[in-house]
């Protein structure tokens, strides 16, 4: 069976002031009528029934969530206790798995990247599943197109070209840390990486033993939690035992040392949403390089962002590519060159006063 686990761990630090602490950015509605989390879901819809679907997550982000996603069950809705990174995560998210369904195949995802079609979303995972359940010692993951030689994202590079139906698919030879300038233009112009989507697909229990076999101690920590899971020592044990992992990406824990890794193609349009900029490609610009989400009067503006509450209006005159983001209690209005700087927003509210602002 395919079982899905959506990880919605992150704190959304680059949109603030309108993502923050109790409500980071996939619990925002970024496009559309529904939040990212909820969005993410959806497109499992008809694939994965909720009993089959885990939203691995911080503690204090477990009741947002299940308000947010009523139709999954509670107890599959997992608060960590610790931030870890993805490989524990992932981890014990493949034990709660294999317990119910020992030859059970895992999709991985985010929950806060936009994709579309769903349609085709939904039909390269099918594919990749059975790709999976035919191989069981594959792993598959999905890779994006580059538009652009992005510094951001972490990159794949592809090899010979595999045999797989219903998939463009080919055989990586390595995965790349996210690049300087002149090595992302590299990637970019040698046509042979794509962007890591961070969309996995794998068996349980291969992902279980690559971790076993790379990363034992963390294995065993994993396994005392697993073991404990559902008595009246889980969130005792799970405290403990998670708190004492070192955490490390998947990427590290176990890609980077696999031998039976998969690179599709995504015949899918995506998008990381991972600033602010990113909503001038979701919502479209004016004649005037502008994008406005909310009440926004722009007069002789060039290129800003804007995004406003409803009721209440932002007017800008005279402005050129700035990020004005209007919430009730907090207001940003920065320079797009220094959007990566909002981070040292979030660092300098955390060591001051301000922290009911985060």
């Amino acid at each position: 069976m395919l079982h899905a686990i959506v990880m919605a761990g992150g704190s959304g630090t680059r949109f603030w002031p309108a993502s923050r602490n109790d409500k980071p950015k996939q619990l925002l509605r970024m496009t559309g009528e529904a939040s990212m989390i909820q969005a993410t879901c959806r497109r499992l819809e008809g694939m994965v029934p909720p009993e089959q679907l885990y939203i691995f997550t911080a503690q204090h982000l477990v009741e947002p969530i299940a308000e947010q996603l009523p139709e999954v069950p509670p107890t599959s809705i997992v608060g960590e206790p610790h931030k870890r990174d993805t490989a524990p995560c992932i981890g014990l998210a493949a034990l709660l798995v294999q317990k119910n369904d020992p030859d059970g195949t895992m999709v991985v995802m985010p929950s806060d990247h936009v994709i579309s079609p769903e349609a085709d979303f939904r039909q390269a995972i099918q594919a990749a599943a059975a790709l999976v359940d035919a191989q069981p010692e594959t792993i598959v993951t999905f890779g994006i197109s580059p538009t652009y030689p992005a510094e951001t994202f972490g990159y794949i590079e592809r090899g010979k070209r595999l045999e797989a139906p219903g998939l463009n698919a080919f055989e990586v030879v390595r995965f790349r840390e996210k690049p300087k300038g002149e090595v992302a233009q590299e990637y970019f112009d040698s046509g042979n990486f794509y962007w890591n989507a961070g969309i996995f697909i794998w068996k349980a229990k291969t992902v279980l033993d690559a971790i076993k076999k790379h990363e034992p101690e963390m294995f065993a920590h994993l396994e005392t939690i697993a073991n404990a899971w559902g008595t009246p020592q889980q969130a005792e044990v799970f405290d403990r035992e998670f708190g004492s992992i070192q955490g490390k990406s998947i990427d590290y824990a176990v890609m980077e040392h696999h031998e039976h890794i998969v690179v599709v193609e995504a015949p899918f349009n995506w998008d990381d949403v991972g600033n602010w900029q990113s909503m001038a490609r979701l919502h479209g610009q004016d004649e005037s390089g502008n994008t406005h989400l909310g009440e926004v009067l722009a007069i002789d503006s060039n290129g800003c962002i804007v995004r406003g509450e409803h009721g209440h209006l932002v007017v800008t005159l005279g402005t050129q590519e700035l990020i004005i983001v209007h919430t009730p209690d907090a207001t940003l209005v920065a320079d797009k060159s220094r959007e990566e700087d909002i981070r040292e927003v979030v660092k300098k509210l955390q060591s001051g006063e301000l922290r009911r602002y985060l």
